[in-house]
């Protein structure tokens, strides 16, 4: 590898192999990987292509994969081998990954859960592609300064992408605007063709997943948007300079930043730009892939299955009906039945506010054809409703994929129940609410589409790559195959009585804690000690994840310490880490007010040590390998009923932590998984809170019959955290006493505090602790992305591994 290493430095990057920095060294290495995928990625296309396979194509927004060395080099067996190497040439594995930025192509739960399926796809060799947008700038980079979070761009491809492979042989046409024509064609039929417009390019962007060992290597496709005419120069020659490369830098908009600002109408446009553009280029790719191997489209829907994860694909269905009405000659029958039995949809959300919708004057300017083709697939599909439900009227209003209204919106989500086979959610509790809930009548309408497939995650990822240490480990004790089958943690069950191997596991964990502390202080200049018990809340922040309820309990351990600092506490550090939509002004208001109250707590010389508090920076894929491992206290406590299933759960609870968590998302199917006695559960479950918020809750009853609450929201209202400026956090006490406090905290708070007064007693036993989270590790072979992703190839996609 050395020598393959130097050669790329010299060839590839035109430098000096005798005197490589840190730089040129990474990027000879990535090269060096790169060739290896390749070769493999060649082999495996030839194979699909002679075994003329099913194929699948997952078309998502966001893929959120984090760096790609290590995973690349834990593929193909390649760790020691390349240490050695970079040890030859005076270099550090591990230093040199901090190199590589994680790639800016995601941002939360959604990203992440795609590029774990995709690990799935390629592990199991199944003949998958994952589609998808190439960002310059990702999201945003979040800085905290003086307790705000701050924007700034993430230009994560600055210093080159050695990893991406740019196909400019494979230009996609993509058009925008224009009117629909209607025409008489030769056989006497109304026809229509979409005229006009404006067109951009897509360029294809190749960036390779190999599977463990790298035998099997595929691939994700994302799309780089081009201008189709890039320089104006009778503007330039006049001295219009701006007006010269104007056509130029709006095509280039549609993939800079994912998720434009939809607070302006040009955000807006932008966005559903983005959809489209993506979605237009995939199939044109998948049309081509196909007609390479296939004369008509009468095997289509059994040579193709495109998986919309989440709705924003779900303009894919009109536009495959386009192209097989208006280029291919079809009748409408016969490209609705192919449209359907290619389509599956994943549903990822319980907040009605959160199904995708758009203005129909926004569609229609955007995508004229469109439009008329989503008014005839609901024209269509109301029948159906009207012909099976006739004494059923508003059924009509509430299925349409219409929304009337002062302004008329098309339901998204509505569009792509319609146009798929199957539709899922992603916890058993998520798809029972869905049943009984915001999709209930489209269950009667289509009893057999809706369907479960709980989330999952990559072992190899998650385990193997971020706590390599605890992986081997487990590997002493139960041997390899856990590897391949990770319902083999179960073997662990018996070690948690051995007392050797508790010992060994908690030293693990330990020093994961002190890699961690060591990280923190690098990163916000704040000491924490790894012996206290490690709180960790890790996730978007958002009202319904309730960052503010840990925020109440942090204020109530200190008020504790600071009216009785003799008593015995157990030592705590609660970590935060997340990013605020730039948008979403209360979320934001969130974050300054866990920094004010951490530089409260953390100042405090009566606290002496024992209660710490951190608000970890743009949290990220690489800084999660890092967090994840050294967390004791996993904190999923979203109000139940609003969280899809969380994967951050998961994560955690494979690597040790204990979970403290509500009855919602995959939290159930943990406990269900771990047993009650290792997760501490508090809190209303869906049903009460429903019943609740439908009921007479008062708020302001529990701030008045408990003290603490009381006194911690006071502290807030008074301007304890913020003496600079006491209304700082107003709208949030408003929020909670008079706007109904929607997402429950006051009414879980009690719980909530009993349960972490539980957690506290549980740590300082040690030995109790240490089998619990052994249990916890042992019992969460059903959350691996490999079980989910076979569940939709057998049920859902009907495709075999290659």
């Amino acid at each position: 590898m050395k020598i393959d290493i130097l050669r790329h430095i010299e060839f590839t990057l035109g430098r000096d192999p005798q005197t490589p920095d840190q730089y040129a060294c990474f990027m000879g290495l990535a090269y060096s990987i790169r060739d290896r995928l390749v070769e493999r990625w060649i082999i495996s296309q030839r194979n699909l292509h002679e075994t003329m396979s099913k194929r699948v194509y997952f078309l998502s927004l966001e893929f959120l994969p984090g760096r790609f060395l290590m995973n690349y080099l834990l593929n193909l067996n390649l760790v020691d081998e390349a240490r050695s190497a970079l040890q030859e040439l005076g270099f550090d594995l591990d230093e040199l990954e901090e190199v590589e930025w994680d790639a800016g192509l995601g941002n939360g739960g959604l990203g992440r859960l795609a590029s774990c399926y995709m690990d799935s796809i390629a592990h199991l060799r199944l003949p998958g592609y994952g589609y998808g947008i190439r960002y310059d700038y990702g999201i945003f980079h979040q800085v905290i300064e003086n307790g705000y979070q701050k924007e700034e761009c993430d230009n994560w491809g600055r210093s080159g992408n050695a990893w991406e492979i740019r196909r400019r042989e494979q230009l996609m046409p993509v058009h925008f605007y224009g009117r629909s024509d209607s025409f008489i064609d030769h056989s006497g039929r109304l026809r229509f063709r979409w005229v006009d417009g404006e067109t951009v390019l897509a360029l294809a962007c190749d960036i390779l997943v190999p599977g463990r060992g790298a035998e099997y290597v595929t691939n994700m496709r994302l799309w780089a948007a081009l201008p189709s005419r890039g320089f104006n120069f009778q503007e330039f020659s006049q001295g219009d300079y701006v007006g010269a490369v104007e056509a130029k830098v709006l095509s280039e908009n549609i993939s800079k930043v994912l998720y434009p600002s939809d607070e302006i109408a040009s955000g807006r446009e932008l966005r559903l730009k983005q959809q489209y553009f993506f979605v237009a280029a995939t199939l044109q790719d998948i049309i081509r892939r196909y007609k390479r191997q296939n004369s008509s489209f009468a095997n289509f829907a059994n040579s193709v299955a495109i998986q919309l994860n989440d709705t924003h694909p779900s303009i894919a269905i009109p536009e495959l009906m386009r192209i097989l009405m208006d280029e291919e000659g079809m009748e409408w029958d016969e490209a609705w039945s192919i449209c359907e039995n290619t389509f599956s949809y994943t549903n990822h959300t319980l907040l009605p506010e959160a199904l995708e919708t758009w203005p129909s004057d926004l569609l229609g300017r955007l995508l004229p054809r469109h439009l008329e083709i989503i008014y005839e697939i609901n024209r269509r599909f109301l029948e159906v409703v009207r012909t099976s439900h006739p004494d059923e009227p508003e059924l009509e209003l509430e299925l349409s994929l219409i929304q009337e209204g002062f302004i008329r919106r098309i339901r998204m989500a509505h569009l792509a129940i319609v146009g798929s086979h199957a539709v899922n959610g992603v916890a058993e509790l998520h798809t029972a609410i869905l049943k009984r809930g915001i999709f209930k009548n489209f269950a009667r309408i289509f009893p057999d589409r809706l369907q479960n497939v709980t989330n999952g995650i990559t072992p190899r990822r998650w385990l193997l790559q971020a706590n390599p240490r605890l992986a081997q480990l487990i590997t002493s004790a139960i041997g390899p195959d856990w590897k391949e089958d990770l319902n083999q943690l179960k073997k662990l069950v018996s070690c948690a009585d051995d007392a050797g191997f508790r010992l060994e596991w908690m030293k693990i964990r330990q020093e994961n804690k002190r890699r961690l502390a060591r990280y923190v202080l690098r990163k916000t200049g704040i000491g924490i000690n790894p012996d206290t018990l490690f709180d960790v809340h890790i996730k978007r922040i958002h009202e319904y994840k309730r960052q503010l309820l840990n925020a109440l309990h942090l204020i109530t351990l200190y008020n504790r310490i600071k009216s009785d600092s003799a008593k015995s506490f157990t030592s705590r550090t609660v970590l935060f880490s997340g990013k605020a939509a730039p948008a979403y002004h209360q979320a934001k208001r969130i974050i300054k007010l866990i920094n004010s109250v951490a530089e409260v707590v953390n100042k405090d010389p009566d606290i002496k040590g024992r209660l710490r508090a951190v608000f970890l920076p743009n949290y990220c894929v690489s800084q999660a390998e890092k967090i994840i491992p050294a967390a004791d206290l996993s904190e999923q406590i979203s109000t139940a009923g609003m969280e899809a299933s969380g994967t951050g759960n998961m994560k955690m609870a494979l690597n040790g932590a204990l979970t403290i968590g509500t009855m919602d998302g995959a939290n159930v199917e943990i406990l269900e998984a771990v047993g009650r006695e290792n997760i501490f559960i508090f809190g209303l479950n869906a049903e009460e809170v429903a019943a609740l918020r439908a009921g007479s809750y008062n708020p302001r009853r529990y701030y008045e019959e408990d003290p603490d609450l009381h006194a911690a929201l006071n502290m807030i209202g008074s301007g304890f955290f913020s003496p600079e400026d006491p209304r700082l956090f107003a709208p949030i006490l408003r929020s909670l006493l008079d706007q109904g406090d929607y997402y429950m905290l006051l009414a879980d708070y009690r719980s909530y505090i009993t349960a972490q007064e539980e957690a506290g007693r549980v740590f300082q036993n040690p030995d109790d602790w240490a089998r619990r989270s052994i249990l916890n590790t042992a019992n969460m072979g059903r959350f691996s992305s490999d079980r989910a992703v076979l569940e939709y190839a057998g049920k859902i996609w009907n495709v075999q591994p290659v």
